[in-house]
């Protein structure tokens, strides 16, 4: 498959089987973000993988959605603000840059490994960094469920609404 294939394949998935994540795709995964680039790269990032049934009622209790509750594992994708990178000009942090990288290679991977991911960012953060014991300096920026697709997932059928490129593409002019 190539890389737009990939893109064009790759969505949101909110339904998964309770089929387990193989070691081999999950070290696959990892790699991928292991291997995405960083400002000055300085690689602000920590993967916490949540696979226990334990761990995952606790991670679920930071985001209690149905849907959620279906993924076999969690990569919770966190950010260390004080090993980002910060612009000289403004002192711009380019953490959650590097993190949204990093996340993206792992979707990108797991639907090239026909795995289902969903960003999660709408979670509470008090919850999550408790129910891992996260430092404060730490910051918890995403939760991946990641799974096999349910076939009926309505995200297989869906196609996705992109603008057209002559709406979103602006050319130099001299």
């Amino acid at each position: 498959m190539n890389f737009l294939e990939i893109c064009k394949q790759r969505c949101s998935v909110r339904s998964y089987t309770n089929q387990s994540v193989s070691a081999e795709d999950l070290d696959y995964l990892l790699e991928a973000a292991r291997l995405a680039p960083s400002a000055v790269n300085f690689q602000p990032w920590i993967f916490i993988v949540v696979r226990e049934e334990a761990n995952r009622l606790k991670i679920q209790k930071s985001y209690n959605r149905e849907w959620f509750k279906s993924a076999p594992l969690y990569i919770v994708i966190c950010g260390d603000h004080e090993q980002a990178w910060k612009r000289k000009s403004d002192g711009k942090d380019h953490c959650d840059i590097d993190i949204a990288i990093a996340v993206e290679h792992i979707c990108l991977a797991a639907t090239e490994r026909k795995l289902g991911t969903c960003w999660v960012c709408n979670f509470d953060e008090q919850i999550l960094s408790a129910a891992l014991a996260i430092p404060a300096h730490i910051e918890p920026i995403a939760i991946l469920p990641v799974g096999h697709p349910n076939p009926e997932s309505l995200c297989q059928e869906t196609a996705k609404v992109r603008k057209p490129l002559q709406e979103i593409i602006r050319w130099e002019k001299f």
